[in-house]
């Protein structure tokens, strides 16, 4: 039990919230963690919840009954989240990220904790309705921008291996047709890392045909698991709507074309910000 001065609380309990997203905590535990009356504590969250809403951090939601409390649900406003993709897209603009044959270098801004923050917390909006249980990426590159989502939603992550790892035990192994290329690989999940029936976001830094995602939901059907939504951090707007694989999806970017001779990249802001 702590006493602290009322000034001093509000700003840790603001920590305890932010820390634990999308997690129920009793008015008791407050007033029991710092020796306050329900009623200064209810107070106080009044309070705070003003400030998340005014500064769009997001919505602290009060739960009556004896089984109630509060629960803080992060949610970045459109104009901020508008912001933050247009600020990707000048970044992803830089003419030093084209690669021999046309590829475009992102590993600098996946390896970004603070911008990797940002984007899971705008899919944590963008899905913040939705039922889900877990949080899948395919190795490698995907995985900062999942473990970001899932801290957002307070969400274990699953990882999709490329090759089974004898460590995980026996796994489910598919599969499945790059979109980019046209070939086989396969992928594989651990027996034990998804429940069945589960309900699964998956997240992923890059879609161009969705080959790879359609592989991973192919291998969600075999766990009879259901997705509850794909987000990407960048889609490619090359691809023919035909040949596209997956149309259900919020991106955050959209890569319209890259020229290798003159070193020019077109990318917009994402579906996320024309989607009703």
């Amino acid at each position: 039990m702590k006493k602290l001065k009322r000034s001093a609380r509000l700003v840790e309990m603001t920590q305890y919230l932010l820390s634990r997203p999308h997690t129920l905590i009793p008015l008791t535990t407050f007033a029991e963690r710092y020796g306050a009356a329900k009623s200064s504590i209810s107070e106080d969250l009044v309070i705070i919840k003003e400030v998340f809403e005014d500064e769009g951090m997001g919505e602290l939601l009060t739960l009556a009954g004896a089984a109630g409390g509060v629960k803080f649900i992060p949610k970045m406003p459109k104009s901020q989240a508008l912001a933050f993709a247009e600020e990707l897209c000048s970044q992803l603009q830089q003419k030093d990220r084209i690669l021999p044959g046309g590829y475009l270098y992102m590993s600098d801004l996946l390896g970004e904790p603070s911008l990797m923050n940002e984007a899971g917390k705008i899919f944590a909006t963008a899905f913040a309705d939705q039922e889900i249980d877990v949080v899948m990426t395919v190795e490698t590159k995907g995985i900062p921008l999942a473990y970001a989502t899932g801290a957002q939603l307070n969400l274990p992550v699953v990882l999709v291996r490329r090759d089974h790892q004898v460590t995980e035990g026996s796994a489910v192994s598919i599969n499945y047709v790059s979109g980019s290329h046209k070939s086989i690989h396969t992928m594989s999940l651990s027996r034990r890392a998804l429940k069945e029936k589960s309900k699964v976001l998956i997240v992923d830094d890059f879609m161009k045909a969705g080959g790879t995602i359609q592989g991973m939901v192919d291998l969600l059907a075999e766990f009879d698991a259901e997705v509850a939504g794909v987000g990407v951090l960048v889609e490619s707007g090359e691809v023919d709507t035909e040949e596209r694989l997956l149309h259900d999806y919020v991106s955050l970017a959209t890569l319209t074309g890259v020229d290798a001779k003159t070193k020019e990249i077109g990318v917009k802001p994402g579906n996320y910000f024309t989607k009703k």
